[in-house]
């Protein structure tokens, strides 16, 4: 096998855009990546992107921040809050799996709580399924696992969803759902896309949608922690959300939600590491001639140079880029960004929500690694809340 280890941030930019390498990190977990966006090539992955594209604008994003996901925010909080006490990573789960579904096009009728708890565990079977090269466990087992899950959300969740879509085309007429799953099924015939195709594709934008947002917001409020253990402290981040945003993509460039990435050539084997290549985005966004001296260091508003992100390689670039990259950060701001109708990203708005009701580590239930992936993951993260705090 031949491999080869890129960890320059300018080196791993310019393999991106190149479209002759493919993707390789999801050959392991083709049970639930097989022919997804993410992993599509060529002239099918530019048309998959297009159409899916068309939904993830922009002027969409700055709707879900301002009207879909507050209510989505209060419901989520008002159920696992109430004792004053709840784990960071399952309702950072809770949270973006009911946005992420959404957008999907996954309907949940009944609104329960046992529902909700049906699908994220689903959610997070794929997300184990997704990220199978990097997990510590038998690797035919998860996939086992990840095949079960996939019928189950056939069955109880994706086929309810296409009947009712389904009439809905058929009917005609303007009001469609605004979701990936209405697109897939108005253009099934054009693009080719069979029962199983839709089904991952489905599982694919849940997970991915899901666990990178969550594990990011856990991220995110540990390293404002560590930087700001006093509350007082904590609570002045308030009074400058752009200041606060910039902490979420400080913590975005430290902690990149697949912390490396892989290419093989276009018609090379898929797992037969043939000319592989391994873009380490983790080592690349901490790099010191572009990052500074204090690179490995959390340390909010750094000044970039021209053309580098401040979350450096964390949302990829090309034509892999991640789709929800505004969704989850926002908009990078500028000297003439009025705060007060900026667009800041979920991530940086569950942080800003969690730090008005004082949120802060529960000294009696330490944080937990995850230790069934070689990712830098929490698999929970016991926090304390207090009634919201108003200045």
């Amino acid at each position: 096998m031949s491999e080869r280890v890129i960890t320059d941030y300018h080196q791993i930019t310019r393999v991106l855009v190149d479209r002759s390498m493919r993707q390789a990190l999801y050959d392991d977990g083709g049970v639930v990546m097989d022919d997804v966006l993410l992993t599509l090539h060529g002239q099918e992955h530019h048309k998959r992107r297009v159409l899916e594209f068309s939904i993830l604008r922009k002027d969409y994003f700055a709707y879900y921040e301002a009207e879909v996901f507050p209510p989505a925010l209060t419901q989520v909080l008002q159920s696992l809050a109430t004792s004053g006490r709840m784990d960071l990573v399952e309702f950072g789960y809770r949270v973006t799996m009911n946005l992420t579904a959404d957008f999907a096009g996954i309907d949940r009728p009944e609104k329960s709580a046992e529902e909700t708890e049906r699908l994220l565990r689903l959610v997070k079977t794929f997300s184990e399924g997704a990220t199978l090269v990097h997990s510590t466990r038998n690797k035919d087992e998860v996939r086992g696992e990840v095949r079960a899950a996939l019928e189950e959300l056939r069955t109880n969740f994706l086929a309810p969803s296409i009947a009712r879509r389904l009439d809905l085309l058929a009917a005609g007429g303007d009001q469609l759902p605004r979701d990936i799953l209405t697109l897939l099924l108005r253009d099934r015939n054009k693009l080719g896309l069979s029962d199983d195709v839709i089904l991952r594709e489905m599982a694919f934008f849940l997970q991915a949608g899901s666990h990178s947002t969550a594990n990011s917001t856990v991220h995110a409020l540990h390293e404002i922690f560590q930087r700001w253990p006093d509350l007082v402290e904590r609570r002045k981040l308030l009074d400058d959300p752009l200041y606060l945003q910039s902490c979420v993509h400080e913590s975005f460039r430290l902690h990149p939600a697949s912390p490396v990435a892989w290419r093989r050539p276009e018609g090379s084997s898929p797992g037969s590491g043939e000319g592989r290549v391994v873009l380490d985005f983790a080592a690349a966004n901490r790099q010191r001639d572009l990052f500074g001296p204090s690179a490995d260091e959390f340390k909010p508003g750094r000044t970039c140079p021209d053309g580098i992100p401040a979350w450096g390689l964390t949302f990829g670039l090309g034509m892999h880029m991640c789709l929800g990259r505004d969704l989850d950060g926002g908009v990078l701001p500028n000297t003439n960004t009025d705060p007060a109708n900026h667009q800041y990203g979920i991530v940086t708005q569950l942080v800003r929500t969690l730090l008005k009701r004082d949120v802060r580590p529960d000294p009696e239930h330490p944080a937990v690694q995850d230790m069934n992936t070689q990712r830098k993951n929490f698999s929970s993260y016991p926090v304390l809340l207090s009634p919201e705090w108003k200045a």
